[in-house]
């Protein structure tokens, strides 16, 4: 009998909440080395050379410090900042990563979303005490959807800078969104005004990796293949879609990572469009947490593109729901062919 995620109450102890701030796996082994620019796009190769001329300069950053203050003590350089701006697909958390394994411990890498989480259940100045001793902060998918948190985020950027602590962040630009409603680079530098002196803007343009040659998404499964074939794999867990739901709303979004130790595969019961962007966005989450950890997804029910309704797309979080639908449909395909 598979194990079901709605039995998991995980508890991630604070102390160990910026501990686990590190690339997703699939990112362990990455290198500036490792990314193979296209030819066709020569704003990658130039991504490359700046983001690696980046990180030889933060490990400097620390040890050069700047005019006396108070009662003789050296204040810390001002950190740098880096952005990286670009669609879906062209590399841009491989460059991330990249940078993060290049760096002097102690760093972070987490989502915007995830940096979110920390500072709510940490405290901003908790938070701001734990991330100020690190050489660089790595910010995947940088969002705007939400004026307190950019605004929440935004400040700790400008005090950690202040401290020494260097800060990259990518954005989470749609392909084709060139008009209203694209997050880019202005927009950035316009919502991170104390900051925008010290981040330099890299464009890394390209088409989306993921989708070159893919086939399409597949069907969902009967119900009763879905249990055949969930008992029949070790680490996988079956959940009825609504009470998996349920099961997510009593669970700090921080806490969704460490639901999912250990799990080799999900499969989800009588899946149907979200009722609220309440549950839409948890179901965000643990997409991302679900992608972060290669973990195929496969369900009954309705499609897994049609988690999110039209309305629900037509909103200010479109860019969240079309992530998170892209990394479920990728993940099924992983479980159709796996």
């Amino acid at each position: 009998m598979p194990a079901r995620l709605v039995d998991r109450n995980p508890v991630v102890p604070s102390d160990q909440l910026i501990a686990q701030m590190v690339p997703p796996a699939m990112f362990d082994d990455v290198s500036f080395a490792s990314y193979i620019p296209d030819p066709n796009e020569p704003s990658q190769a130039e991504a490359v050379r700046k983001a690696e001329e980046f990180s030889q300069k933060v490990g400097k950053i620390r040890s050069k410090g700047s005019k006396r203050g108070l009662f003789g003590k050296k204040a810390p350089a001002t950190g740098l900042g880096l952005y990286l701006d670009g669609g879906f697909g062209v590399g841009k958390t491989h460059l991330l990563a990249s940078i993060f394994h290049s760096v002097p411990e102690p760093k972070a890498f987490g989502t915007f979303v995830e940096l979110t989480h920390v500072v709510g259940a940490l405290g901003f100045n908790k938070a701001l005490e734990e991330l100020s001793n690190h050489s660089v902060l790595c910010i995947d998918e940088f969002e705007l959807d939400d004026p307190g948190d950019t605004m929440l985020v935004s400040r700790l950027l400008s005090e950690l800078s202040a401290r020494g602590v260097s800060i990259v962040a990518t954005s989470n630009t749609l392909p084709g969104q060139l008009g209203e409603g694209r997050f880019a680079a202005e927009d950035f530098m316009r919502e991170i005004k104390k900051l925008g002196s010290i981040f330099e803007s890299i464009r890394v343009d390209g088409p989306d990796y993921r989708h070159r040659d893919l086939p399409p998404a597949p069907d969902p499964t009967s119900e009763d293949e879905l249990i055949e074939r969930a008992g029949r794999i070790e680490g996988a867990t079956l959940d009825d879609f609504d009470e998996l739901l349920a099961h997510l709303s009593t669970l700090h979004p921080s806490r969704y990572g460490k639901l999912l130790d250990g799990v080799q595969a999900v499969f989800w019961k009588n899946v149907h469009p979200a009722s609220d962007q309440a549950v839409a966005l948890r179901l965000v989450v643990l997409a991302d947490r679900l992608y972060d950890a290669s973990i195929p997804v496969t369900s009954s029910g309705a499609k897994l593109d049609e988690i999110f309704t039209e309305e629900m797309l037509a909103g200010g979080y479109r860019k969240k729901y079309l992530r998170a639908t892209s990394r479920l449909l990728a993940l099924s395909r992983f479980a159709a062919v796996g």
